[in-house]
């Protein structure tokens, strides 16, 4: 086989997070932040249902909630971060920015999990970070220095960094308890407080009234996000966290197409260069594998 099973999750995952990011842009700017995240805490919980009936009972164990319900919390104040940068920057260039995560994922997965790169896997993180750097910048211009960067990003850097900590989190639980209840219970986690949070503000009529509005966005926004996750929770069972990150990073590169064909969104050469640049890093470190 060209790739192991984990490195397809984790294409797999790169792909759906790609497409993810694209619809919650144009739901967050329909719908809201908070609303956005509900619809794909509700999509979500229903999909993976089937998937964590056999392990419920590992949810006896108090150390396996409290630590599960922890992640519902932190991806809370997490993709909230994240959706607001999306609804403020061009998909094209915050999906880019979002790449900080990476380093960061890197070492927490290299310290806590005593994992280890080999000198082509360094030297291809690091290329994959040099095509960031490319496409997390506007106009290349002697002038406005501290202008340079697109708006929402930085919301997306502080973004990035809670999703760093957010993987190291997602691959805890994956190893700890499972993969799908690593996903599933921090899903009905924040879903619960964004449905409080919505009914303390303004009711469920709103809600409702855009989940009929905008059914196909919200649609493949939640289905996407969840598969998204649910695929990186097995890849981290199968491949190390700092390599299986490296791969899925390279979901920018989707958001850079899909943000320049159907939100005709302008990139310039050098951001075209960057994501180049990191999705053959990304390939050529999944082929090492």
């Amino acid at each position: 086989m060209l790739f192991e099973l984990g490195v397809l999750a984790a294409f797999g995952a790169m792909v759906c997070w790609g497409f993810g990011d694209f619809f919650i842009q144009k739901s967050t700017r329909q719908s809201g932040d908070v609303e956005s995240l509900a619809f794909i805490g509700i999509i979500g919980s229903v999909m993976l249902l089937p998937f964590v009936l056999l392990d419920l009972h590992l949810l006896f164990s108090v150390e396996n909630l409290l630590f599960l319900s922890f992640i519902g919390i932190v991806t809370l104040f997490v993709a909230l971060l994240d959706f607001e940068a999306l609804k403020e920057g061009k998909l094209s260039v915050i999906e880019i920015v979002f790449e900080v995560e990476l380093p960061i994922t890197v070492i927490l997965g290299l310290v806590f999990f005593a994992e280890t790169l080999s000198t082509q896997q360094a030297a291809l993180v690091l290329l994959i970070l040099a095509g960031i750097g490319l496409l997390s910048l506007g106009a290349i211009s002697k002038q406005h220095y501290f202008k340079r960067f697109e708006k929402g990003v930085m919301l997306a850097v502080i973004g990035a960094i809670g999703m760093a900590f957010l993987n190291f989190l997602t691959a805890a639980g994956s190893r700890q308890v499972s993969p799908a209840m690593a996903v599933w219970v921090p899903y009905l986690v924040f879903t619960i407080i964004c449905l409080f949070l919505i009914w303390r503000r303004e009711g469920f009529p709103k809600l409702v009234k855009n989940a009929k509005t905008y059914k196909l966005v919200i649609l493949g926004m939640g289905v996407f996000d969840t598969l998204a996750w649910l695929l990186f929770a097995f890849a981290v069972l199968e491949e190390e966290l700092a390599v299986t990150i490296a791969i899925i990073e390279c979901y920018p590169a989707v958001g850079l197409v899909l943000g320049v064909l159907i939100n005709r969104e302008k990139v310039r050469k050098h951001q075209v260069a960057g994501a180049a640049i990191a999705l053959a890093a990304c390939i050529s470190l999944g082929l090492l594998l």
